[in-house]
């Protein structure tokens, strides 16, 4: 069951979608899929469709030895095999061949693979490694797709016979020609072949020269093709032999028919496997061009988008090398009516259609240019009204056009339902158009809709800021620089800046002033309210990004100043370590020096120098066993895990150690913000947008 209607597919130009897709297919079967393509909303079946897609993807990215899905269909010989005495073509059995030889590989390949892509692996299914067909057509054919001269005994025999007289025909032809040519009778092109019979270019006054039969003449009749009178019996019984050739062709291919037609159940399931393959590879190929990807996937109607592209309009700005702005869209059952307001040409109804178009492509099993950590969810219906649409049959104006769509929504929304609501209210009187608006909103809000609206309307503004599951949001404007940002935020209603954009379009200032002099004060005041908080915000927005900034380039100089403070302290460790050395080694030279002062060399008593020998002993056993202490020392510091006091008061003062998977953290001396997937040993798995890096804990901030 489609989960749209075809107004809501015209609204989103999912038409585009659809042709964009088409680009990638190979067959036709695939192809007339992709146009019956529509959003669906059986649940089940999304999931599965969306999990397949992504399997294959994943086998793209991943660069696996996957087969090229190069084949042709099978439909005109599946009926044939159901004939009895019928005769598949040539082609035709080259492209069983073809087929057979690929699914043998497909299968091949999901064998060894089957718990790594349980989805896919079901389209192979009713598929098995057979090379029964093949050999059979091999018996027939040779590489080149022609039938083999021992297909048959007979064949074998008729094709020597053509040899032979096809030689004693070029012999007589030789010999004809080179006597014809001394007597200087023949034209510049001298032989050619009419109706496959070889004929001499004879000058048309020569012509009853020549013994033979006549073929016709040149254009201009200046030639007279004539076939030599020995070769006319030959190629006669040429003619016949060829016949006797394409009988004997005839027969072998329908016996080859009638063997193949065994494996007709098998065949057959060749064709399901490849349109199936062909129409997903279809989707893979687009997801791949536009860096689609399949966000988390839940049954509550609970989405948020991050980093999400329109992805027609990415397509055509990157034609003309302009930058394209994500948007981050988040609704839930808190918050399911979303009115979205600011200026005109800020990017309103591109969000509002960037939410429809990538709402549809996900429940048509698509996957969608968003980051891989947004979530998504599927609705029962998928509504918009959007535009000057008109009923031309109907005789209806664009507001009868929209006030019959918007009672079609009231009859038919639940809270499964997501309507796309632009520029709502608007195709009459300003004032009751805005008060009926209103009233349409609240009965859409009774009935647990889900809404995205885009509107200039203050009521609707207000209305949305006092019910409690709706939502104010607004397109960012600079009042700087008088231009959009074309930035969603959330949160706030947005002011329409009329009179900023007019003044920014050359409007003289008096007509912009008179203007505001018809205007109700109250409307000029919410407006000028509306302003001034965007400005504010935008203030703060810059004091916050540059006290970020601050806080970086701080932390950075504290960073180095304690990466310099220990370098010298080492140095200054190194250096008193060095001097203590030479200390000891000045002292125990005193020290030697002192022995070698009291050593006796005058006496000729044996033990007149013990003693001295016994002290310098003992002061030996004496440094040895300080020297043995210290290393010991040395072994346990190096054992123990040791933090330096600047380390440890860093990772204090970044709050390093109340990081944790899903906490938001930031490189120090970057913007750069991410999420913490996983945490190992040495380095923790961060999600910077589209990209999973491997960073050091030192290397972080804890945001939150």
């Amino acid at each position: 069951m489609s989960a749209s209607d075809k107004q809501t597919l015209l609204d989103l130009e999912f038409d585009l979608i659809i042709e964009w897709l088409g680009q990638f297919v190979i067959e036709e079967t695939a192809s007339e899929k992709i146009k019956d393509l529509k959003p669906s909303n059986n649940f089940t079946q999304l999931e599965f469709d969306l999990n397949q897609l992504n399997e294959l993807k994943t086998i793209r990215i991943s660069n696996e030895s996957f087969p090229a899905l190069d084949f042709e269909e099978l439909k005109e010989e599946i009926k044939l095999l159901k004939i009895q005495n019928s005769v598949v073509s040539t082609e035709g059995f080259r492209r069983i061949y073809q087929a057979s030889e690929l699914v043998n590989r497909l299968v091949t390949f999901f064998e060894s693979r089957k718990e790594r892509y349980p989805n896919l692996e079901i389209i192979v299914e009713n598929c098995e490694i057979n090379n029964e067909i093949n050999k059979r057509i091999d018996l027939v054919f040779d590489r080149g797709g022609n039938v083999k001269d021992d297909a048959s005994p007979l064949l074998n025999e008729i094709r020597q016979r053509i040899k032979t007289l096809r030689n004693q025909i070029n012999r007589n032809f030789e010999r004809e020609l080179r006597k014809l040519l001394k007597d200087q009778i023949l034209g510049d092109v001298t032989d050619g072949y009419v109706n496959e019979r070889r004929v001499l270019s004879v000058q048309s006054s020569f012509k009853r020269k020549v013994s033979g039969n006549v073929h016709g003449s040149s254009k201009t009749g200046n030639l007279t093709y004539v076939e030599p009178q020995v070769n006319v019996p030959l190629n006669n019984e040429m003619e016949f032999l060829l016949d006797d050739e394409r009988k004997e062709i005839h027969r072998i291919l329908k016996q080859l028919t009638s063997d193949i037609a065994v494996h007709y159940p098998l065949i057959v399931a060749y064709q399901n496997c490849l349109v199936d393959f062909d129409f997903l590879n279809a989707k893979c190929r687009l997801a791949l061009e536009m860096n689609a990807v399949l966000p988390g996937i839940n049954r509550k109607t609970d989405f948020e988008y991050i980093d999400a592209y329109h992805p027609i309009l990415r397509k055509s700005n990157s034609l003309v090398k302009k930058e394209t702005k994500p948007q981050r869209i988040l609704m839930n059952g808190n918050q399911r009516m979303l009115v979205i307001s600011g200026p005109n040409a800020g990017g309103k109804s591109i969000t509002l259609k960037t939410v429809g178009l990538l709402q549809l492509m996900l429940q048509s099993g698509l996957l969608i240019p968003v980051q891989e950590n947004s979530k998504a969810c599927f609705f029962q219906q998928i509504l918009s009204d959007i535009g000057d649409n008109q009923s031309i049959e109907n005789e209806l104006s664009t507001y009868s056009y929209r006030l019959q769509r918007m009672n079609y929504f009231l009859k038919v929304s639940n809270h499964r339902t997501l309507l796309l609501l632009d520029e709502f209210g608007t195709g009459s009187d300003p004032e009751l158009g805005g008060a009926l608006a209103e009233v349409f909103f609240e009965e859409l809000y009774k009935k647990s809709a889900y809404a995205v609206i885009t509107t200039h309307y203050s009521n609707i503004k207000l209305k949305a800021n006092a019910l409690k599951n709706a939502e104010n949001g607004c397109m960012l404007f600079d009042s700087e620089t008088l231009k959009p940002k074309y930035e969603f935020a959330i949160g706030q209603p947005g002011s329409s800046f009329t009179f900023e954009v007019a003044k920014m379009n050359g409007i003289k200032p008096e007509i912009i002033s008179t203007a505001k002099g018809l205007l109700d004060e109250k409307k000029v005041k919410l407006d000028r309210l509306l302003n001034d908080l965007q400005k504010e915000k935008n203030y703060f927005e810059r004091l916050s990004r540059e006290h970020q900034e601050a806080q970086v380039t701080a932390e950075e100089a504290r960073l180095r100043f304690n990466e310099k403070k220990e370098h010298y302290e080492n140095r200054l460790r190194s250096q008193q370590s060095m001097i203590e050395q030479n200390n000891k080694q000045l002292a125990a030279g005193k020290k030697m020096l002192q022995f070698i002062e009291k050593f006796n060399l005058k006496s000729r008593k044996k033990d007149a120098n013990l003693q001295l020998l016994e002290e310098i002993k003992n002061f030996m056993k004496l440094e040895k066993s300080k020297t043995e202490v210290k290393i010991q020392q040395h072994k346990a510091e190096k054992q123990s895990p040791k933090v330096t006091v600047a380390k440890q008061k860093k990772q204090e003062s970044l709050n390093q150690h109340l990081i944790k998977v899903g906490s938001s953290v930031q490189i120090l001396g970057t913007n750069r913000i991410g999420i913490v997937d996983k945490i190992k040993e040495k380095h923790l798995e961060v999600i910077f947008g589209n990209a999973l890096i491997k960073v050091e804990r030192e290397k972080l901030r804890f945001l939150k």
